[in-house]
């Protein structure tokens, strides 16, 4: 990594997203937990691997910094140095029994996603799995989401991880934060600074405000009053009505993952105008499809949501900048191109809505209010989910872990209170898939996995030649 890898999400104060996905955690079912599992062709080097994670403390500071609160949540969040950071809170190694294998790697992710951070540490952890079949090993990664989205986490992976098996001598030594960092009663003066600040500046936007509306008062109305009925569209009920099957909700996790080669999957798109995002996004509307007829429950809509990167290449590394879209999921239409240019138009014009940036509109709002009444008000909208589904541009270059080659990287994302949070991040040349699902939901994960690669098949018909089919990993 370059020096700019010390500039990485460098804030120390948090932004208004990332204070209520910290808050809203007042209930259990809309934790923030990132977790990514890294399938290695051997066992890395145990010394190497623990001075690789204090290597990148080191060069991304964020990661020996704990969250302070000010006093009684008057206030965002802060990053602080914690004054008590040791490695071994945070990265540990455990070696599975003889003869288990990836559905074991499976079980201790969903464990490890589930066990609450220690929130007077920084907030992450990394769990090296030994004793794998023929030698292989898996890293687990587990991050809050406040630290970062899912484009900056792989930002993040891409800058810490060597490009081959030696190790980088000539990389960069960065000292450890020596700055103390604030405090909670420093992180209420600086929010009162910042809200003075802010109510300072009201005069100047509404002198400019009215001198813009005297100019032009049509103009102007219009505007505001196309605004306010686009956020009505993007933050009010999209309509769909959510799925019977799917209804129950538990606190639980399990995980399903699947992979694929990416060049026949992107050639599939393609061959019919779509771009991946659109075949992804049909694929699982196809699965979902599949999964309720085999239990006898046909329905027509599921409720989903999509996030919508707002990072810009002046956008510095780390931290969150997405937006959402809430979309109504067909599960009448079985031909999949059909659905990918559905699924394109409905993106293309929610994309466009001028209150697109949802996120931003009610995140300051939620941020003041107490994480009980943040939580349901959040969770009022997740939860009604059935369906929220990403995709992250990964990693395409070869890359290593203390002398391990990472073969694959499977990604967990956060399912705050919907029925399935799945994933999908190209690595190299694999699209690799990670579901979340909640088993009161789905109650049946073997045939939920079959539905996901049948789901696959039916969009990947659609390119030429005879692609190889997705694969489960059990």
């Amino acid at each position: 990594m370059s020096e700019t890898g010390l500039r990485w999400a460098d804030a120390d104060e948090m932004s208004a997203f990332e204070t209520m996905m910290w808050r809203a955690e007042a209930d259990p079912a809309l934790r923030s937990t990132m977790v990514a599992v890294a399938d290695l062709d051997a066992v890395p080097d145990w010394s190497r691997l623990v001075e690789a994670h204090d290597w990148a403390t080191r060069m991304v500071p964020r990661f020996r910094k704990r969250v302070v609160e000010p006093p009684l949540g008057l206030g965002a969040p802060v990053w602080s140095p914690d004054p008590d950071f040791h490695l071994d809170r945070h990265v540990r190694r455990l070696s599975v029994p003889a003869g288990e294998g990836w559905s074991e790697v499976l079980r201790i992710a969903e464990h490890l996603a589930l066990t609450p951070f220690d929130r007077e540490r920084p907030p992450w952890e990394a769990v090296l799995v030994e004793g794998l079949p023929d030698g292989r090993a898996a890293y687990l990664l587990k991050l809050h989401h406040a630290t970062t989205d899912g484009l900056g986490s792989v930002q993040l992976l891409n800058g810490l991880l060597n490009r081959s098996r030696e190790t980088d001598r000539d990389k960069l030594q960065p000292p450890p934060p020596a700055d103390a960092g604030p405090g909670p009663w420093a992180a209420l003066g600086r929010q009162v600074r910042h809200d003075a600040e802010a109510l300072a500046a009201v005069p100047v936007h509404m002198v400019r405000a009215v001198g813009s509306a005297l100019r032009d008062p049509i103009a102007k109305a219009r505007e505001a009053v196309a605004f306010g009925l686009s956020a009505i569209r993007v933050i009010g009920d999209p309509g769909a009505t959510p799925s019977p099957l799917l209804a129950p909700r538990g606190p639980d996790w399990r995980f399903v993952s699947m992979e694929m080669p990416f060049a026949p999957f992107r050639a599939a798109a393609k061959a019919v105008g779509g771009t991946v995002n659109d075949a992804y996004l049909a694929a699982l509307l196809g699965a979902f499809r599949l999964y309720h007829e085999a239990l006898g429950s046909p329905t027509d809509t599921i409720r989903m949501s999509i996030p919508v990167s707002l990072r810009s290449e002046d956008d510095a590394a780390g931290g969150n900048r997405i937006a959402s879209l809430r979309l109504t999921g067909d599960l009448v239409e079985k031909d999949p191109a059909a659905r990918m240019a559905r699924i394109a138009a409905d993106v293309a014009r929610g994309r466009a809505e001028p209150a697109a940036d949802d996120v931003g509109l009610v995140s300051p709002l939620l941020a003041r209010l107490p994480g009980s009444v943040m939580a349901a008000v959040a969770g009022g909208v997740t939860k009604g989910n059935d369906l929220q589904a990403s995709n992250v541009p990964g990693i395409r270059e070869e890359v290593y872990l203390a002398g391990a080659k990472v073969e694959r990287m499977f990604p967990f994302a956060p399912r705050p209170g919907c029925a399935a949070m799945i994933t999908m991040v190209t690595h190299g040349d694999t699209c690799c898939l990670g579901a979340n699902i909640d088993p009161a939901a789905i109650t049946d994960r073997e045939l939920f996995g079959r539905c996901l690669v049948e789901g696959f098949v039916e969009v990947l018909s659609l390119g030429p030649g005879d692609p190889p089919a997705p694969m489960l990993r059990r």
